[in-house]
């Protein structure tokens, strides 16, 4: 595979995985402590990431379960942050000056903290309550925070009893490592393919629904846009029809990622519109990849683990293309904001 290192995979992925039986420990720990609620925090992309495990428990618990935007909350407050909150603040670098100023607004508070990081020696790595550390790179740090804030979210099912088969998920998703590098190879010479048509355009609409989504929020902002500098229109599946579907022409590049969950029916709606509109449709579709031993249930559940890992795949290839590093920046984190 281009530009890729499948060791170095394979123990960043088993890593956070690693981490599932402490991840456990702790949320069954903050429930008895008396925890009412829990926020899935962070900023930017590591973010968006949580957003598929906040999703999962507004729709299949009772334990009330918030995002919101990290700046924001530095301004406003939020009454349903007490001390009773658990707060999941994610961040690679251990650094991001956002979440890094919000830690000791919500350590006022009294909730606990929990955070997720790639570096120990950090301020959020020494920051949180409960810390876990799996040390990921660009490349490889989206499967590693789903993964990690997956298991937070499965915990919380599994100790209100909201969660059943429990352990056969659990034993699925250990498998899962193994599996995304599968996907990566036998998606190789699509994914050239993909990033070709990705270059040939300097302009994209981006979507997606249900758990989904967040994949292809992050993947317009924090991929084409912040790593390559190609413009991209984000929009749920669902709100591409109140608006953005004005912009679509022949010319017009429509890029859809379509999961397993049961919001599929939302992309299916827009695969079917666009073709009529457009000669530019991409479609990448979870279940067009084997992952042998993976039940439907947990199929859903991972949906934007694997695409990610796909896309993983389309950007190795579309820096080559384009001769444009991911690394390279403008502005982010190279002049004063």
């Amino acid at each position: 595979m281009l530009n890729f290192d499948e060791a170095r995979f394979m123990r960043i992925q088993s890593g956070a995985v690693a981490l599932r039986e402490r991840i456990e420990a702790v949320v069954a720990q903050c429930l008895a402590a008396g925890a009412q609620n829990i926020f899935f925090l962070g900023t930017g992309g590591a973010a968006i990431l949580m957003h598929p495990a906040a999703q999962l428990l507004q729709r299949r618990s009772g334990f009330p379960a918030f995002v919101d935007i990290t700046a924001e909350l530095q301004l406003v407050q939020s009454v349903h942050l007490t001390d009773k909150s658990i707060v999941v603040l994610p961040s690679l670098s251990g650094t991001t000056k956002e979440s890094v100023a919000l830690l000791s607004r919500i350590k006022d508070v009294g909730a606990t903290v929990i955070t997720l990081v790639g570096h120990e020696e950090t301020p959020l790595g020494k920051g949180g309550d409960h810390v876990f550390v799996n040390f990921a790179e660009d490349d490889t740090s989206c499967e590693s925070f789903y993964l990690q804030s997956l298991f937070i979210a499965l915990a919380v099912l599994k100790h209100r009893g909201e969660l059943a088969e429990s352990e056969r998920i659990f034993a699925e998703l250990e498998q899962l490592p193994r599996l995304l590098l599968e996907v990566k190879r036998s998606y190789e010479q699509e994914a050239a393919g993909f990033a070709h048509k990705l270059a040939a355009s300097d302009y994209h609409i981006i979507t997606g629904a249900g758990n989904v989504w967040p994949q292809a929020w992050y993947y317009g902002m924090c991929i084409l846009e912040e790593m390559q500098w190609i413009r991209t229109r984000p929009v749920h599946a669902s709100d591409f029809f109140h608006g953005t579907l004005e912009l679509v022409d022949k010319d017009v590049s429509v890029v859809l990622f379509k999961g397993e969950d049961s919001a599929r029916p939302l992309a299916d709606r827009v695969e079917k519109f666009a073709p009529d509109y457009t000669d530019k449709l991409t479609v990448l579709y979870t279940a067009d990849f084997e992952l042998p031993g993976i039940s439907p249930d947990v199929r859903a559940l991972v949906s934007p683990i694997v695409l990610a890992t796909a896309l993983e795949r389309v950007s190795a290839h579309l820096e080559v293309i384009r001769n444009h590093p991911l690394t390279t920046r403008r502005y982010y984190r190279r002049v004063a904001y």
